[in-house]
């Protein structure tokens, strides 16, 4: 007699809340994934919090004192941290560590992804195809919560995760580091075939409603297509930037 499969159990992301908790947590180092702020809010201590807030690059929102009250009971004093679920990495750190180990960085930046179960898909086809590190940005991505990590099998604990304030400032570093832009679209000319992934290369994958931003299309030296042999005009973004990190993988494995 077979037993029916077990559910596996969810992973909670921690809240803190409390001006002087979420303070401690942030002086302390903690990685906090996000913050929430009442709007409006007269309390001079959440003011000061959110110029520490700022200071660190740590996301944060300014929200009703009803969506507190629902993520916390009435307690929250103005403000709830959201424990981060991964340590996030440094890009600088990435592409330096890359170089020394006589390695080509494969960076994957995420331009507003905002699906967690797209996230968590590309993460695990990430780590699988070797990329180093997905750059998100700080505000207008998808929370890495207890889905994401589900849906990731586990591969966010094994790739590095790097967050920026400014996709565009990112994309100038990596340029003056000698990592090749390459956007994914659909109205390109070249396809994946015609690009050789053997070099430093940072892909760039666009938000599932209105693909690569403007700015990003102006940063970045090649644009690419999937080639497709059907009348749908496009894939979901997960399985598209699957099929070009296979296509990488295949020339690095068997070319480079």
């Amino acid at each position: 007699m077979n037993s029916a499969p077990q559910k596996k159990p969810k992973v909670n992301q921690q809240k803190i809340f409390g001006v002087h908790a979420v303070t401690e947590a942030i002086l302390s180092g903690r990685e906090l994934e996000r913050v929430l702020l009442k709007r409006n809010s007269e309390n001079p201590r959440i003011r000061e919090l959110q110029k520490t807030l700022s200071e660190k690059s740590i996301p944060f929102s300014f929200v009703p004192e009803a969506k507190l009250n629902r993520e916390a009971g009435e307690k929250h004093q103005g403000i709830i941290a959201f424990c981060a679920l991964i340590e996030y990495g440094n890009i600088e750190e990435v592409i330096a560590a890359a170089f020394e180990r006589g390695e080509n960085p494969l960076i994957l930046i995420l331009d507003g992804i905002t699906d967690v179960r797209n996230l968590g898909g590309i993460a695990r086809t990430a780590e699988c195809m070797g990329v180093h590190a997905i750059v998100v940005p700080d505000s207008g991505s998808a929370q890495i919560n207890g889905e994401t990590m589900k849906i990731s099998s586990g591969a966010l604990h094994n790739i590095t995760v790097c967050r920026t304030q400014s996709i565009t400032k990112t994309i100038e570093f990596l340029q003056n580091s000698g990592v090749i832009l390459v956007g994914a679209s659909e109205k390109a000319e070249a396809t994946i075939y015609e690009f050789n992934f053997c070099h430093p290369v940072a892909i760039i994958m666009g938000s599932e409603d209105n693909g690569l931003s403007h700015a990003s299309i102006r940063k970045v030296t090649h644009l690419l297509k999937i080639p497709m042999a059907g009348s749908t005009s496009s894939l979901n973004v997960s399985v598209a930037c699957g099929m070009i990190l296979y296509e990488c993988a295949r020339q690095r494995f068997s070319l480079c």
